[in-house]
């Protein structure tokens, strides 16, 4: 348990992490990863690239110690955090790793000055209290996840039975387990995480499930990203071949519930709301499937949504492109969704459900919209795809 002490130290910390955190968590980042090789396939080097990674934890730390005294206001970063370790494996092996690095980091980038030894222990006991919190919680998922049906703890192995192309950039893997037994059930939204080895080195990535859940394989949809390790590798794979698998994870999963649904979506974000449309599509709840691609050829289960909504009354789907050049099939509105069509393409009745995801552009543009247009905020819910951070 932390102190009175320590709470004092951690708080008067703040202004410092919302003035230099992300100075803070990028050397972070460099220390570690240059001194500890075993923890690279974990983190994504473009993220790292981007600054996206040391952005995501510069926010959370500085969150983490603004609620110092009141953990149960983080809401869902915990959970955010938690299901994003266990999609990568994260084991309470790595924890020391990560402390020991941070403290380094706080001490060279603050100075001797600043992070004097009383704060450095702070700091150490925040940690480890925070360490505690996550790897008990971690171990509930493994434990619960290992003893499902068809469930399993760490790597398993898979072949990709199938290949099928979607769009001009995004390609469909249908994964069945080498070993031939059941998997565990997922729930619609969340993701599975990958082990791959390219060119010798360990890569880890997360990818959404794209199809409802059938207990026998599992479909992930990739899209084929300019200069991306990960997605060229696995756009080269044919029918055949194996790689290692993750168990399911993620919180952001379609709730129960009788509202109108409203699936929105920028991309390859369509790929976890096809599991949500599947899995609602057999209720009685309206449905409105809104979908945005750069044009025809890049759009994604156009056909699939298209027999969906003739099968289905209660669906009804509206395409948004930001350019179009006279192809057969024509899109609901060219350009960017305004607020106009967003107001145009929702359920009259304001009180739903909507679920969107997308670039971080988008769904800043998105939650904007949802707000203004008298979507309660509590019931507009969105995922990202890398590192968690806020949108606005």
């Amino acid at each position: 348990m932390l102190c009175a002490e320590h709470r004092a130290l951690i708080t008067a910390t703040v202004p410092l992490l919302e003035s230099g955190g992300e100075a803070l968590t990028d050397h972070f980042y460099k220390l570690m990863l240059a001194e500890y090789p075993e923890v690279r396939p974990l983190f994504n080097q473009a993220h790292q690239a981007s600054g996206d990674q040391p952005r995501a934890l510069a926010n959370g730390v500085l969150m983490y110690a603004k609620h110092i005294d009141r953990l149960d206001q983080l809401g869902g970063l915990v959970s955010q955090v938690v299901n994003k370790h266990v999609a990568l494996q994260v084991l309470p092996e790595h924890y020391p790793i990560v402390g020991s690095c941070l403290l380094r980091a706080i001490r060279e980038v603050l100075g001797a000055d600043v992070a004097t030894d009383p704060v450095i222990e702070a700091w150490g006991a925040a940690y480890e209290q925070l360490a505690d919190i996550l790897i008990g919680t971690e171990e509930a998922l493994y434990s619960a996840t290992a003893e499902a049906p068809g469930g399993w703890r760490g790597a398993r192995r898979f072949r990709v039975a199938r290949k099928v192309t979607e769009s001009s950039e995004i390609t469909s893997f249908y994964l069945e387990p080498e070993d031939g037994g059941p998997v565990v059930e997922h729930k619609p939204g969340q993701y599975i995480g990958l082990r791959l080895l390219i060119d010798g080195q360990e890569i880890r990535r997360n990818y959404s499930l794209s199809a409802a859940s059938n207990a026998r394989d599992y479909r992930i949809s990739v899209k084929r990203e300019p200069g991306g390790v990960a997605s060229t590798a696995l756009h080269r794979m044919q029918p055949g071949e194996t790689l290692e698998l993750f168990a399911p994870a993620g919180d952001f999963t379609l709730q129960p519930g009788d509202k109108p649904l409203v699936l929105i979506s920028g991309g390859v974000g369509i790929t976890p709301t096809l599991a949500m449309l599947e899995a609602a599509i057999g209720t009685r709840r309206p449905i409105h499937f809104i979908h945005c691609a750069r044009n025809a050829e890049a759009h994604a289960f156009r056909e699939t949504i298209d027999q969906l909504a003739e099968q289905h009354g209660q669906l009804k789907r509206y395409y948004c492109y930001d350019e179009h050049s006279g192809e057969e099939q024509q899109p609901d509105a060219i350009g960017l969704l305004t607020e106009a069509r967003l107001d145009a393409w929702l359920p009259a009745e304001r009180d739903l459900d909507a679920y969107f995801l997308g670039p971080k552009p988008f769904m800043a543009a998105v939650r904007r919209q949802l707000h203004a247009l008298g979507v309660p905020a509590q019931q507009a819910r969105h995922e990202f795809f890398g590192p968690a951070s806020a949108l606005e």
